[in-house]
């Protein structure tokens, strides 16, 4: 809720801030009722302090990288503040706390307030202590400014780049997806229609559906379950395919195409380089929020430089995306046998 309206962290903080100056101007004054008051004659300075600090300090030089303007500027501010809280003191707070002492005691007697204003002012130990005061609460609230611009500009970048590997994983696949339609249209197929019905479902789901960092797993399944079924169309009989796949997966979210490049390079660089019958073994299960696809094939008996390079992409995306996305939380391994390829794809998916 928060983070979906910001001006509630403005008032949270600001809540505290007040709370927390209220403590220690009542402890002070062994009045909470006084430092209630005072702190609200007084809060419109930290205010100022703050926000002249973060939209011309921060957002202005510190975040363009201007760091010596940005500390000469928070000086003249600071400055600025200290002599403005001094002249809030000496004309509001000071004397309606002398106001109410003397109301309590007729005996009262605060020495400064004999003083002129402009001698008050001019005292370097009272600025220096205004200084002090009005720095308290407001370098809070900028370092945690700062600390929430930099998990923004973390997020940003992390988006980037991610947006940027999703549009490299899209061409990719549909590159691929158009080879097996000029395959079947030199063939004449009257399965080709059938195939293009097929691989537009899946282009809308990369294009529209994959737009969310995580999607229903149930879903990414499916896509995942109409390709292999247009494999199958395109290969006939000419494959042998065992296939399992698990159907538990209850509301489990994960990143939108990362197991479909692992099952497309196994079609893709070990079925259609094998002479004689390829096979290809396919299995996704889910224990609790563990999701693990093992997928084996067999091995071509040429290898294609084309085709390895363009398997290669797809696969250092997936490994990319599953380190941005999974960090510490996934293995992808590769293993090449003397009869096959053996791709192990293990993730948790726990939200």
């Amino acid at each position: 809720m928060i983070s979906r309206y910001p001006v509630l962290k403005h008032l949270y903080f600001w809540l505290a801030a007040f709370v927390l100056l209220t403590y220690i101007y009542g402890t002070a004054y062994e009045n909470f009722e006084l430092g209630v008051k005072v702190i609200l004659m007084l809060l419109p300075v930290h205010l100022l302090y703050f926000y002249l600090v973060d939209y011309i300090v921060v957002r202005h030089f510190y975040i363009k990288g201007q760091y010596l303007k940005a500390f000469l500027v928070a000086l003249a501010i600071m400055l600025f503040i200290a002599l403005l809280y001094r002249v809030v003191e000496i004309f509001i707070t000071d004397p309606y706390i002398y106001r109410f002492y003397k109301a309590r005691n007729a005996n009262f007697t605060w020495a400064s307030r004999q003083r002129s204003a402009e001698a008050q002012l001019s005292d370097p130990i009272l600025f220096v202590t205004a200084i002090e005061r009005s720095n308290a609460v407001v370098w809070i609230g900028i370092t945690l400014r700062l600390f929430t611009l930099s998990h923004e500009r973390k997020q940003s970048a992390l988006q980037a780049e991610l947006s940027s590997l999703k549009a490299q994983l899209h061409p990719h696949f549909l590159f691929n997806s158009l080879n097996n339609i000029y395959s079947l249209s030199l063939e004449k197929s009257e399965k080709t229609p059938e195939v293009v019905l097929g691989i537009s479902n899946i282009l809308r789901y990369s294009l529209y559906e994959c737009t969310a960092q995580q999607v229903s797993l149930k879903r990414d399944i499916e896509i995942l379950q109409d390709y292999i079924k247009l494999e199958k169309i395109r290969y006939e009989e000419r494959l042998e395919l065992n296939l399992f796949i698990a159907d538990n997966t209850q509301t489990l979210q994960i990143a939108p195409l990362l197991m479909l490049p692992l099952v497309e390079n196994a079609f893709k660089h070990g079925t259609a380089g094998t002479i004689d019958t390829p096979w290809i073994n396919i299995q996704l299960r889910i224990q609790g929020n563990h999701l693990t696809l093992n997928i084996s094939n067999s091995k071509p008996e040429t290898t294609d430089t084309a085709n390895s390079t363009a398997g290669k992409i797809g696969i250092e995306n997936v490994r990319k995306r599953l380190q941005l996305l999974y960090p510490g939380r996934y293995s992808l391994d590769f293993f090449d046998e003397e009869d096959c390829f053996i791709t192990v794809l293990n993730i948790d998916l726990t939200n």
